[in-house]
């Protein structure tokens, strides 16, 4: 298990920005340095830091909401706070073995409170603009041309991935999405996975949520694929627990699904107005909890027209050059967020092969969408929260 493999250095962190932070405190004023304020603020910057275990252990659900929420907004803050300190220390490094820098003044109180005031600024304005612009839903626009006829002519396809349905995205949030998705008049709606965040009870109004997905409208209906957190399985800061042996179905997801008109696709493959056809894979994190077997792009596509259009909803990106030589003419996937937080964004093109957007392989394309909702840390930034648009031209019979 990762989250307690990284447990001790999580911990080291906490007491390394602690000390950092009454270390600027006593800077700014004898007031400060008092020691009921130190203890005082001890107390309270590890309570937040250890939100996400209470959050964990606590059951009560109103005490688990409030310590889910904060352990969110504190994940994505920590990781800024961690690099704006490590960063200041390197350049206070580099500038102490400068001679042209005057050591005075760089050892002085007030070059130091100001240096961590701004700091501090930047941390609080940057995790300020995650959370903002975390619920900031964009349109994003592709167009690809698949050289095989198809007798609907060109097709509207809206891709959505990793709503993450849970503590941080809620009923207005997916009212909103829906919204947005029905103004665009799809011919199709493909929803690649991960469409809960692993605890179905988290769900602030699933009777809303059912009826907000419900009523997307399009010409040919509303498909989805599982990704791997649509699982009944704890989480503690991001990461799951749970063995496979013990892992079921939490039935009620597929019946959210069934009962807002949502067609799972699990390993199946579907064909739509005897023109073109639609696949989901099971998604392979999944299958490995839930011991289930997953299709090969040659067993997915056994039998099948191949003179059709062949659209593969795959949770994450991967085989692609198999599926290309399969026969499949669109991935259409999700999962990696697009590293959903700055340098993750910069750092995800280390581990997949399309992190993110559209990519030609061979005779297919793979698209891969950032994702209408979050994970883990509340915020985003330096990616976007997407619907994906994809206007697929078809040739002429």
């Amino acid at each position: 298990m990762i989250a307690v493999l990284l447990s001790p250095l999580y911990i080291l962190v906490t007491l390394y920005l602690l000390r950092w932070n009454l270390w600027w405190f006593s800077a700014c004023g004898a007031f400060f340095r008092r020691k009921w304020f130190r203890i005082f603020y001890s107390v309270f910057f590890l309570l937040i830091s250890l939100s996400l275990i209470f959050a964990f252990f606590i059951r009560e659900p109103s005490l688990k909401w409030f310590f889910k929420h904060l352990s969110n907004y504190w994940l994505g803050t920590l990781l800024y706070i961690t690099l704006a300190v490590v960063v200041s220390d390197l350049i206070r490094i580099l500038l102490l073995h400068c001679d042209r820098v005057n050591k005075i003044k760089l050892h002085s109180r007030k070059t130091f409170v100001i240096s961590g005031g701004i700091v501090i600024a930047v941390i609080l304005s940057l995790s300020a603009y995650g959370i903002i612009h975390a619920r900031d839903l964009k349109i994003t626009q592709y167009d690809v041309t698949i050289g095989k006829a198809c007798k609907t002519g060109d097709l509207k396809v809206v891709l959505i991935a990793d709503l993450h349905m849970g503590y941080s995205i809620g009923r207005r949030y997916i009212e909103h999405m829906a919204e947005r998705i029905n103004a665009l008049e799809p011919d199709l709606i493909c929803i690649a996975g991960d469409i809960f965040d692993n605890d179905y009870d988290a769900l602030d109004d699933p009777a809303a949520i059912t009826a907000a997905l419900k009523g997307l409208k399009s010409t040919y209906g509303t498909y989805a694929c599982w990704g791997n957190h649509d699982i009944d399985e704890k989480i503690l800061a991001g990461f799951t627990f749970g063995s496979g042996n013990a892992l079921t179905d939490d039935m009620r997801m597929a019946g959210l699904l069934e009962d807002a008109g949502i067609t799972l696709l699990n390993d199946e493959t579907v064909c739509i107005e005897d023109a073109f056809y639609l696949a989901g894979r099971r998604d392979p994190d999944r299958v490995k909890k839930l011991e289930h077997t997953r299709k090969t792009p040659r067993e997915l596509t056994l039998g099948l027209d191949p003179s059709k259009p062949l659209l593969v909803m795959d949770h994450q990106p991967k085989e692609l050059d198999e599926l290309a030589a399969a026969g499949v003419d669109a991935q259409l996937s999700g999962h990696t967020h697009n590293g959903q937080l700055f340098p993750g964004n910069l750092l995800i093109h280390l581990f997949w092969e399309n992190p993110y957007g559209l990519e030609k392989r061979g005779g297919m394309y793979s698209v891969v969408t950032s994702g209408v909702g979050i994970w883990g840390p509340d915020m985003r930034i330096g990616t976007d929260s997407e619907i994906v648009e994809i206007t697929v031209h078809f040739a002429k019979q």
